[in-house]
């Protein structure tokens, strides 16, 4: 037997009405379902589409999120100490430097622990934060709703803190996060009722309101003032690539390393081998559907080739081939983890072949039109979620419109 259900069946009594821990039945309740299959479960088959529960799902996705957890502390450590002054190294302060002084573990961008150290620094505190405060709204709605808290917080909780810049603040991860969950997904009812992604409405609600900590050039690599190398600069590949003014092919870029994830961005988006590694994942145990992920990359390769044809003599950016595209910025882990939500994105086999080759599409058209936000993946998949139902209605109306045909 379960050892909370269990606790729960030898206390009964005091939670009978009337009993001294009926107020906090609800609690135990809500925790014993997070972990475990709720007592309550629907027997008939009709419903059933495939063996895999939604647990089971979730917990999918947060193993083919592993590989780029993994690359965010990697990276993040590497860009930080690849910035830092060897000569001002001794002077940094801060509790993060305490505990690599403690460890003795140096900041050598050559030390492959030196560099995961350094970026589990940054990136647990961004998830222990988003766990505790995102948990602790799921269990409010689900006690006050008296329901069972849903385990797809596992899923938002570890994709939120990969998409954000490792200097994000605590308290900002804290208040987007509630954000995410709050607005975006409780007040509609919750899991399976939320119209936009969670995750990237936590991210674009950080954008908006704090534009400062959120976006520019600094926030990307985690070097605190004074201790980079004289002539540091922690923009992005993406920002670079953005002011380029000769022929895209003269540049010098290097397209391994921005595949590898060897630069400086959003924690868990530089790594497009890693995001690659999740798709086989998410494939292999059809958690997503292959028909998304195939309709961004072909609306990515359609419109950069149709760019590329026309051609500026103002603009490189018409010169970008689609292969660079899908290595830059958060097109990788957007296509893998965040055009798949299964919950967002259409339900129609043929709706998502339109949705996914959208988003490819608008993705690469305004990297190359607008100057002003070349990093469209976040703003791009919103717009899309809204667009989603709109992508089923056209489909559900034309297969009425073909039976009654047929019937007629």
């Amino acid at each position: 037997m379960r050892p909370l259900r269990a606790f729960l069946d030898r206390q009964a009594h005091h939670f009978e009405k009337g009993g001294r821990l009926e107020k906090l039945y609800p609690l135990w309740e809500a925790a014993d379902t997070f972990f475990y299959t709720p007592a309550s479960v629907a027997r008939g088959s009709s419903h059933v589409r495939d063996a895999i529960d939604l647990k089971r799902m979730m917990i999918l996705v947060v193993i083919a999120a592993l590989p780029c957890v993994f690359m965010a502390m990697v990276n993040t450590g590497l860009q930080a100490n690849l910035a830092i002054d060897p000569a001002r190294a001794a002077a940094l302060e801060g509790w993060r430097h305490d505990v690599i002084r403690l460890l003795g573990v140096g900041y050598s961008p050559q030390s492959f622990i030196a560099n995961l150290t350094h970026g589990a620094l940054y990136f647990l505190p961004l998830y222990i934060v988003t766990m505790a405060v995102g948990l602790t709204w799921e269990v409010l709605f689900a006690v006050v709703r008296k329901i069972e808290v849903n385990e797809g917080f596992f899923v938002t909780g570890i994709l939120f803190p990969l998409i954000l810049p490792p200097t994000t603040p605590l308290w900002q991860a804290a208040l987007g996060i509630s954000f995410g969950v709050v607005i975006a997904k409780e007040l509609f009812g919750g899991t399976g009722m939320n119209f936009i992604n969670p995750a990237l409405a936590a991210r674009a609600f950080l954008f908006f309101a704090y534009p400062a900590e959120i976006s520019g050039d600094k926030v990307w690599t985690a070097v605190p003032d004074g201790a980079a190398v004289d002539g540091f600069s922690g923009a992005t590949l993406l920002a670079q690539m953005r002011v380029m003014t000769g022929p895209f092919e003269q540049q010098g870029f290097s397209w391994w390393n921005a595949f590898v994830g060897w630069e400086p961005g959003s924690m868990g988006e530089t790594s497009a081998l890693a995001c690659l590694i999740g798709a086989v994942i998410i494939l292999v145990t059809k958690v997503g559907s292959w028909r998304t992920m195939a309709g961004v990359v072909l609306g990515t390769i359609a419109m950069a080739g149709l760019l590329n044809a026309v051609g500026s003599t103002t603009n490189p950016w018409f010169a970008v081939p689609f292969w660079w595209h899908m290595v830059l910025g958060g097109w990788a882990f957007g296509t893998v983890f965040m055009a798949t939500d299964p919950v967002t994105s259409p339900f129609s086999e043929k709706g998502k072949w339109i949705y996914g080759a959208m988003i490819g599409a608008l993705i690469v058209l305004i990297r190359v039109a607008n100057p002003a936000y070349p990093e469209s993946v976040m703003l791009v998949i919103l717009f899309m979620n809204v667009m989603a139902p709109v992508i089923d209605y056209g489909f559900v109306q034309a297969n009425i419109r073909r039976r009654l045909a047929r019937r007629g």
